[in-house]
């Protein structure tokens, strides 16, 4: 398998190229040159496999040429083995044809862990066949950040540092990245939102000398191994649910779009996927595009679901690249337009072949506790702020008598505030983090400027390379 630049000026490159570049070298997102298509019968083939199986052969085609399939499988049986459900990413039915996809049982209890938990052992693998080391560099909105630490923390081969805007994450989420204790993490609490996070990380790999000299590599979802982790679970849940014979429906919390492009690209090799619903908070980039051809950027607002908190979804470009029928030049041009204007100009056709499958929704924090409430009252089924307006969406907007899988992204003890404020209930964390208020932060403060930032990461890698 090969890959190629969204904007057609970086050298194409293999699996593991793209596991260790993270960003094409032009700005651009790789992209497989051409989607794996399953058929029917293999498809069928996959159903009732284990979860860590049917992973490593929807997994496979991406990393042909690069990794043995062997060693692929013995990878998703270890990043795995560690989640609280047997089933992985169990399904449970709340109404009739209403599905919550359950990505949450992994070690920090959210959906990233199903794609880093594995990256993590990627990684590992590759590092250790070519003698090399890496410096991973993050930004988070709340939950990449304690899923890749959780991956790599004490991985001799790599050190990771992590932008997390500051005061804007749940303090769960903020402390399950900084009481990990390892000597190849480093903690940036960075004095903006998210967007400027991904912004200091975009800018670090634009910086061709700082890339090189710190080796970076990425496992935000711009890292296309990322997304190829993320396409399983989808195939897994339409499966239970009678496909291929049976279409369904997504409906994805999503405020960087990576989520729901696995979705997409698990449709494009195969999976009937007759709808995808983009569910969006109060910073609803997605919702106003999707409604109203409105690719226009906003101030970001704090809101319950801060995962969501986004003005600028990264991974939409790969969706478009695709519905511009792969012209990469065009693709390059409407980005840069968007970077220096604000403001995305999307021809109304291919706007038009995107409403044909895609649709938004909205909800703002009054409507997200109200509808946390509903559920656990009408299905005794308790959703955190994000995974709620991933049901609310479905809810609402999936197409009568399909079944609609909904994902839900988190557990609600990672948002006890909120939970109690809907439902007059304050959830448990888990036995494993039962004792996270009381654990020892450890991260540094500075503000979102590029320079500042890459003395930090430099000092922190070379200070553990020269160890």
């Amino acid at each position: 398998m090969r890959y190629v630049s969204t904007r057609g000026q970086a050298p194409e490159m293999d699996f593991v190229g793209v596991l260790l570049a993270g960003l094409a070298a032009d700005g651009g997102l790789y992209m497989p040159a051409g989607w794996p298509r399953f058929s029917a019968s293999e498809l069928k083939s996959l159903r009732g496999l284990p979860y860590p199986e049917l992973a490593a052969r929807i997994i496979a085609p991406f990393t042909a040429g690069s990794i043995e399939y062997s060693d692929l499988l013995s990878m998703c049986r270890r990043a795995y083995v560690g989640f609280a459900h047997k089933a992985i990413v169990p399904l449970a039915q709340v109404d009739t044809n209403l599905y919550a996809l359950e990505l949450f049982h992994g070690p920090t209890l959210a959906f990233k862990d199903m794609a880093l938990q594995l990256v993590g052992h990627l990684f590992e693998h590759v590092l250790a066949q070519r003698g090399e080391k890496v410096c991973i560099v993050g930004a988070t909105s709340g939950d990449t950040g304690s899923a890749a630490i959780e991956a790599v923390a004490n991985r001799k081969n790599i050190d990771i540092t992590i932008l997390h805007p500051e005061g804007k994450t749940s303090e769960v989420q903020r402390r399950q990245m900084t009481t990990v204790q390892a000597d190849n993490v480093l903690n940036i609490a960075v004095a903006g939102n998210f967007d400027d996070c991904q912004d200091l990380v975009k800018a670090m790999f634009a910086d061709e000398p700082f890339r090189a000299e710190m080796n970076l590599s990425a496992v935000n979802s711009i890292n296309f191994a990322r997304v190829a982790a993320q396409i399983p679970y989808y195939v897994y849940a339409a499966l239970n649910l009678g496909a291929p014979e049976r279409e369904v429906a997504v409906a994805v919390p999503t405020g960087n779009f990576g989520n729901i492009l696995a979705a997409w690209a698990a449709k494009q090799m195969g999976l009937p996927i007759a709808k995808f619903i983009v569910a969006s908070n109060r910073n609803d980039i997605l919702t106003r595009f999707l409604g109203a051809n409105d690719m226009s950027v906003r101030t970001v607002e704090p809101s319950l679901s801060p995962s969501m908190d986004i003005g600028v979804s990264s991974n939409f470009e790969r969706l478009l690249f695709d519905f511009l029928g792969r012209d990469a030049a065009l693709t390059a041009k409407t980005m840069m337009d968007f970077r220096a204007t604000g403001k995305m100009v999307v021809e109304a056709t291919v706007w038009y072949s995107i409403r044909q499958q895609f649709e938004g929704y909205r909800l703002d924090d009054e409507a997200t506790l109200k509808e946390i409430g509903r559920f656990y009252a009408e299905s005794e089924y308790l959703a955190d702020p994000h995974s709620v307006i991933g049901l609310a969406a479905g809810r609402d907007c999936g197409p009568i008598g399909l079944p609609v899988i909904c994902a839900a992204t988190a557990h609600p003890a990672k948002f006890p505030d909120a939970i109690q404020k809907a439902v007059g209930l304050r959830p448990p964390l888990p036995p494993h983090l039962s004792d996270l208020y009381d654990r020892k932060e450890t991260f540094t403060r500075a503000p979102a400027d590029l320079a500042e930032i890459e003395t930090m990461v430099r000092n922190f890698t070379n200070r553990n390379r020269n160890a």
